[in-house]
């Protein structure tokens, strides 16, 4: 009995109320630590403070940060990895540990990113790499445009125009001349507009715009003003592949130049296809502006021409697209009567 009664008597004082008396201080915690002193110092077992180990380290961090560009589940991480990017990049001299080969192979699949700020600081970067490094990736970097180009958000189609100007900007010609840079392109703006030549006739008698309303979300708000963005965008596409190239200037030691040095391009003799796969028509490469107007006179001519005219009978922001459109082909048909009256005589 007697001991029963301790062991009660023991749970019962977890459970009592300490009795305050007058005078007396609260009794203290059995894990009480004391913090009442001052440091002027915290001294951290084994620290190093160095930086001589910084420059070495800053490759694997880029490596890394570039890698959570792409893995990371959050928008937020994806788009601050991208802004450091951007200010390595941007820095005196410029920090790239994996080249711009590398950071295209890993970046471009973002052009197709879910969220709209990691798509904005994307092109932001694509800005700040150098012109003369994007020229030979550019028929990878247009397989990703054209998959942003008929991608079903309007909203990454408008953002993937805006890569495609850019890349327009820093290698234009390399854009409408390499392997399925100007068909494929060209249909890839034929998916958007709805203005496809095999269904041209029905086009003409119901209304070009109908397959455009249908197939890629016309009839919303931003229908038209997107609309009209495509147009503008297709006639700076066809205004490059248009252009009359610079005649080069008289140089006698060329052609032995062309026999015996090294060539300047990356890959000079692309346009044989020796060891790629067989190319179709549309992968075809149209390096001058004589074949790439042969080709689109052949299949796009009355399918552009048909959109056009009905672009222009809607007025407003299309209207004038269509109306900037109009500019382009009619110099381009300027350009091609002189050099037959040029022929001629």
């Amino acid at each position: 009995m007697g001991s029963s009664n301790r062991k009660k008597k023991e749970k019962k004082k977890d459970f009592q109320k300490a009795k305050l008396k007058v005078g007396k201080a609260k009794a203290k915690a059995a894990n009480f630590t004391d913090t009442s002193f001052k440091a002027k110092s915290i001294v951290v077992n084994q620290q190093t403070v160095s930086h001589a180990d910084e420059s070495t380290d800053r490759p694997e961090q880029f490596k890394q940060t570039l890698s959570s560009a792409v893995t990371a589940k959050s928008d937020n991480q994806r788009r601050d990895a991208l802004s450091y990017i951007i200010n390595q990049l941007s820095a005196n001299p410029p920090n790239n540990p994996v080249g711009t080969s590398g950071l295209l192979s890993k970046l471009l699949p973002l052009i197709s990113d879910s969220s709209s700020a990691v798509r904005t600081q994307l092109l932001k970067l694509f800005r700040v790499l150098p012109s003369a490094e994007v020229g030979p990736h550019v028929e990878k970097i247009l397989m990703y445009i054209r998959g942003g180009m008929t991608h079903l958000s309007t909203d990454i189609r408008n953002d993937t125009l805006n890569v495609m100007e850019w890349l327009l900007e820093v290698a234009g010609d390399e854009v409408v001349s390499c392997p399925g840079g100007w068909l494929k392109t060209l249909n890839s703006f034929s998916s958007m507009l709805g203005w496809n030549p095999t269904v041209s006739a029905a086009t003409v008698s119901k209304g070009w715009t109908s397959a455009s309303k249908a197939t890629l979300g016309v009839a919303t708000k931003k229908g038209p003003e997107a609309q009209a963005r495509q147009i503008v965008v297709l006639a700076k596409f066809l205004q490059v592949g248009f252009q009359e190239e610079t005649p080069l200037p008289y140089d006698p030691g060329a052609y032995w130049d062309n026999l015996y040095r090294l060539p300047t391009s990356a890959n000079p003799f692309a346009y044989l296809n020796l060891f790629g796969t067989p190319r179709d028509e549309d992968s075809e490469m149209y390096p001058d502006r004589l074949s790439r107007q042969r080709v689109y006179e052949a299949k796009w001519k009355s399918a552009i021409l048909t959109g056009m005219d009905g672009a222009k009978k809607e007025g407003g922001a299309v209207g004038r697209a269509a109306s900037s459109l109009a500019k382009v082909l009619n110099g381009d048909v300027r350009r091609k009567d002189t050099e037959m009256e040029d022929i001629a005589t």
